[in-house]
């Protein structure tokens, strides 16, 4: 019986699993071992992923590669996860007190002068971004879903001189499965940090700790801070730390991150341990009782063997010895072992699977497994089912449903789109115009008043009220449109978006993971692009980077909502759903080509952790929403403001640097002129168009602040409907701004990113084409 075959609410134990390569490998440090008692949860709505509780977690898994792991039914589960019913009261020693961990430390501490570096490690969706934010007094975003960190962030804790925290991307384990994996891994490898915080999900024990266990095989000073203590207490759990403390041979530390509670003690011991360089008081987790002892047997005579190729590769010598177990071709390579000592440890892996009865990858596995099983139950005293456990359970009845789930996201976003542009976003919209309007007329007069200079009044006034100002008033729609996505984010949402739409992406050849990416693009393209990091296979990240700038993102929005007041007053939530449809359903047509081109082949596995759903904290919604407005400011003031000025001045000067009474005669004009032909057939032939969408090529709002000044607030007269709509087509898909453009270039290389703004010019030309096309058919 294979684990596909599993009926919702069965329990099974593992018996074989199935697959290659480093695949497998992340599900067995997933937890997913031989061995393990696994319950199915629930499938996605249109019955492929499923969802299943293993170790005391829930995972998401396709029914395909469910169909390679065999499982064996079980009545009932015979590990509750319970652990023990009574933990020790004692009061948590302090820093050096005797009976807390026995520390390797020589005692003789570091400079003052010296620095002292912390790699902060720990599982996704650990709270690692929000300690961070505690220790150096940053503004990092955080998210409720896996992978929010895509790259390391460096600053200082605070009070602590010559020190430096480094927030490294969530890992599973130290056989690195994605790119951002690698990034971690390397950290820790390579640059040698001086000690290790590696924080740890209270709620989520057992699956957390699996890392703990490989960083204490790193021989680098660690401090454990159990994250989301006050979830854990408030529902009726505890940790007897002191204990564990004995057991991991590191400090623990109790915190709440996002309350600030425990983080001033962690701060004091994380420097004791990096000052004093007090390394790991154990790195032994295999029991010689166990199975035999032959796990033991087998890393404990590979230490001895590759102990002066391990100094010489500056890689500790225990986690050398589980990695060649586990096969790690990177860590194989470093070493540079002759073949002699390569025969003889392949002849240790074989009689160690020989005797253990299971492969050597699950065999090493199961041995964290079994060491973490025996900590939980005699450190742990398991919560009751979360208020917040429960509560998800609950909502995604409806918004994970069968027959609910796809109804509900389409609704969500109609009514996020309805709210940002026809009620909220469009009133305070309005009252930001009436404000920036009554400052240009003010403005106006008390230049005329003192009798300013003709043309500089037509610069301040034409050039930098009229372009930026118009930009200026669309901030209030961005704003409301973060505030909605930042909400979806936060609570949990956009993670169950991705597990209910995988089979449906999967038909053009992506992830349900790849969603996150996408709807991230809705707001801005640049982060979108950095959270592919999160995807596991090149091909998924290149598939889904070409297609995320078909998602149209927020600095369209002022042109749409331009375009749309002038030429369809009292449509605008129609047309704007619709431009964000035509959208979606261009990158599907466009991913289906490259799914028979460039990208043959089936999307990466589904493997991924729903998190419980949140209350998004005001202090988050508000810095986000704070950072994109000075974003937005700050872009209106410099990018936006300098094309304005220089769209202004080709536009009033002739060749001869003369003013122009018509700007047909101007520079401007005759730059222009050159594209004219090209648009042409859009019904976009006027050369004041053609300059508005060069504009946008450095940021997108410069299409709006273009258009007003060169057409001085009388499109219509020089415009027609059907010509409006081409142009918000065009728009929509044509090559996105120059930030996007250096992030493409920043993750593929030159080529593809000189490919992105031909290829999606080319494609926006032929939609808008066809729209021109059909309009003028239909209206005859």
């Amino acid at each position: 019986m294979t684990l596909k075959e599993l009926e919702i609410g069965q329990s099974a134990i593992i018996t074989r699993v199935g697959g290659e390569g480093a695949l497998r490998q992340h599900f067995l440090d997933m937890g997913v071992i031989p061995g393990a008692e696994i319950t199915l949860i629930k499938y996605a709505p249109m019955g492929d992923p499923m969802e299943f509780q293993v170790h005391g977690y829930e995972l998401t898994l396709r029914l395909d590669d469910a169909a390679q792991i065999d499982v064996e039914l079980i009545a009932a589960r015979a590990r509750s996860h319970e652990g023990t019913s009574d933990i020790n009261k004692s009061v948590h020693p302090g820093l050096g007190e005797e009976g807390k961990y026995h520390s390797k430390g020589d005692g003789d501490p570091l400079p003052d002068s010296e620095d002292l570096t912390f790699a902060l490690v720990g599982n996704q969706n650990c709270g690692k971004t929000t300690l961070f934010n505690q220790l150096t007094g940053s503004n990092q975003h955080i998210g409720n879903f896996p992978g929010v960190t895509v790259d390391r962030k460096d600053g200082p804790i605070r009070g602590q001189a010559h020190t430096k925290v480094t927030d490294l991307p969530g890992i599973y384990s130290m056989s690195p499965y994605s790119s951002e994996e690698i990034v971690s891994r390397n950290f820790v490898l390579e640059e040698h940090p001086k000690a290790i915080i590696n924080i740890v999900d209270a709620t989520n024990i057992e699956r957390n700790l699996y890392l703990t266990m490989q960083l204490l095989e790193m021989d680098i000073p660690t401090v454990v801070a159990l994250n989301m203590m006050d979830e854990m207490t408030g529902n009726g759990g505890s940790i007897d730390v002191n204990h564990m403390e004995e057991m991991l041979g590191v400090p623990v530390v109790p915190i709440s991150a996002a309350k600030n509670e425990g983080v001033d003690e962690l701060v004091r011991h994380a420097m004791h341990i990096a000052k004093y360089q007090e390394k790991p008081g154990r790195q032994d987790f295999c029991d010689e009782n166990d199975f035999g002892g032959s796990v033991h047997r087998c890393i404990h005579a590979i230490c001895h063997l590759i102990d002066d190729h391990a100094k010489a590769a500056e890689i500790p010598v225990r986690f050398a010895a589980a990695k060649i177990i586990e096969g790690d071709a990177l860590i194989m390579e470093r070493l540079k072992l002759d073949d002699n000592e390569k025969e003889a440890i392949e002849h240790l892996i074989l009689q160690m699977e020989k005797e253990r009865g299971i492969d050597r990858s699950a065999a090493i596995a199961d041995m964290r497994f079994t060491f973490i099983e025996k900590v939980c139950e005699q450190t742990v005293v398991k919560p009751k089912e979360s208020k917040e456990r429960i509560r998800s359970q609950k909502i995604d009845r409806i918004l994970t449903g069968k027959y609910t789930a796809i109804p509900c996201f389409f609704g969500i976003m109609l009514l996020v789109f309805y709210l940002t542009f026809n009620v909220i976003g469009a009133w305070l919209q309005n009252l930001l115009e009436l404000g920036i309007s009554q400052l240009s007329d003010a403005t106006e007069q008390l230049m005329i008043a003192a009798d300013v200079n003709e043309v500089l009044r037509g610069l301040v006034i034409d050039g930098i009220f009229t372009g930026v100002g118009s930009v200026l008033s669309f901030l209030p729609i961005i704003v409301t449109l973060f505030f909605f996505l930042s909400l979806m984010e936060d609570s949990g949402y956009i993670a169950r978006v991705a597990f209910v739409m995988d089979k449906l992406l999967r038909k053009i050849g992506l992830s349900g993971r790849s969603i996150v990416p996408m709807l991230l693009g809705f707001g801005c393209t640049v982060p979108a692009l950095m959270s592919t990091r999160t995807l596991p296979s090149e091909r998924d990240r290149k598939m889904t980077i070409l297609l995320t700038p078909f998602m149209s993102c927020s600095a369209k929005l002022p042109i749409y909502s331009f375009l749309i007041s002038a030429f369809f007053p009292g449509h605008g939530a129609l047309i704007m759903m619709g431009l964000y449809i035509l959208g979606i359903a261009v990158g599907i047509l466009v991913a289906l080509g490259y799914r028979k081109t460039l990208f043959k082949g089936e999307a990466v596995p589904f493997v991924m952790e729903l998190p419980n759903y949140r209350l998004p904290g005001a202090k988050n919604v508000l810095q986000l929403l704070w950072e994109k407005a000075k974003d937005f400011i700050q872009k209106a003031f410099t990018v936006i403001f300098m094309a304005t000025i220089c769209i202004w001045f080709l536009r009033s000067f002739s060749p001869h640097f003369s003013l122009v009474q018509d700007s047909k005669d101007s520079i401007l004009a005759m730059i222009a002129s050159v594209l004219v032909p090209i648009f042409k057939p859009l019904g976009l032939g006027d050369w004041r168009i053609c300059v508005s969408l060069i504009s946008g090529f450095m940021a997108k709002e410069s299409v709006v602040s273009t258009l007003e000044v060169l057409f001085g607030g009388a499109m219509q007269q020089f415009m027609t409907p059907l010509a409006a709509m081409c142009l918000l087509v065009f728009s929509l898909l044509y090559t996105p701004c120059v930030a996007a453009i250096a992030s493409i270039r920043r993750e593929l290389g030159r080529k593809w990113a000189w490919g992105v703004v031909i290829w999606q010019c080319v494609i926006a030309w032929l939609v808008a084409y066809a729209v021109n096309l059909i309009g003028g058919f239909i209206l005859g």
